[in-house]
């Protein structure tokens, strides 16, 4: 087996529910309510798996109540009711997570059958222009795809898509989907017909989707905090590139799809480009570049 094979997968097939939801800045108790809210809807439309946006359990404009928010999500009794719904579905959330060493994280949280899966920390936690993550947050330092009792998926935070090397070694490490938790800040253009952000992240999904035969299911927030608004536009694009359900601009919405291990294998086989992958060739190139720097 070549290393672009990777790990043996789970055969996905699934039902996916991507939510868009307004947070409340260091509110954890009332953020819980709004998940178990569309958690609850999501299970009687029979979802397997549901998606909420980056900090989606505290907000995203923290700075210093970051410190405050951070908690351990195997021990913290403030997930007690999400462990016991995950019995019912699988559920991934952005969360302020409390590390051994005492860092502090931006982090997602996969919980399935009443404890985490798997936990990804956010690599790269922008500080430019009007972003400033990395005075409050440590970087995480992989990005790994880890195995559900519906297929094999990765996850990646906001400003990590915007990093070619995390959903291209996700899916060498055989994810055959990537969730990504965004906070994705309104910035407008001079072309008002359409929201170029929008545009713009829409077309990176669409582009790793079609390169990696992968899906890409984007959760992105809404609402207004300190002055920024969120635009929400949360969208599943299938292995095609093609997007197959896309949530409302500027308002909470949960929309739905089915991610399914044939579609992955017809469009890697209608076009072999990532199966014909070699990455070793990369590697040979990264170390030679490093060691010429």
């Amino acid at each position: 087996m070549s290393s672009a094979d990777g790990p043996h997968v789970n055969p996905m097939k699934c039902k996916v529910a991507v939510v868009q939801l307004d947070a409340r800045v260091g509110d954890p108790f009332a953020n819980r309510e709004i998940h178990l809210r569309y958690i609850d809807k999501a299970i009687k439309n029979k979802t397997n798996l549901i998606v909420f946006p980056e900090l989606s359990l505290t907000g995203y404009t923290l700075r210093d109540l970051a410190s405050e928010q951070a908690i351990d999500p195997v021990t913290d009794k403030l997930l007690d009711p999400l462990r016991k719904k995950s019995k019912q579905i699988s559920i991934v959330m952005g969360f302020v997570e409390s590390g051994r060493n005492h860092g502090i994280y931006n982090s997602a949280l996969f919980l399935e059958d009443g404890v985490v899966k798997h936990v990804h920390r956010k690599v790269y936690p922008p500080t430019y222009g009007m972003f400033e993550e990395g005075r409050y947050f440590s970087a995480g330092s992989s990005a790994q795809a880890f195995d559900s009792k519906f297929g094999r998926f990765g996850m990646l935070i906001c400003e990590d898509v915007w990093h070619m090397s995390l959903p291209y070694l996700l899916a060498l490490d055989g994810a055959e989907a990537i969730l990504c938790l965004t906070a994705s800040p309104t910035r407008l253009s001079g072309d008002t017909s359409s929201l170029t952000i929008a545009d713009v992240n829409h077309e990176h999904h669409r582009s790793y989707a079609r390169l990696l035969n992968v899906y890409m299911i984007f959760s992105n927030r809404v609402g207004v905090e300190d002055g920024v608004s969120f635009w929400g536009g949360s969208t599943v694009t299938d292995p095609n590139g093609s997007q197959t359900a896309q949530g409302r601009l500027f308002k909470e919405d949960m929309i739905t799809a089915v991610l399914d291990s044939k579609q992955v294998q017809r469009a890697r086989r209608a076009s072999r480009h990532f199966l014909d992958e070699r990455p070793e060739l990369v590697l040979r190139a990264l170390r030679k570049s490093i060691d010429d720097a």
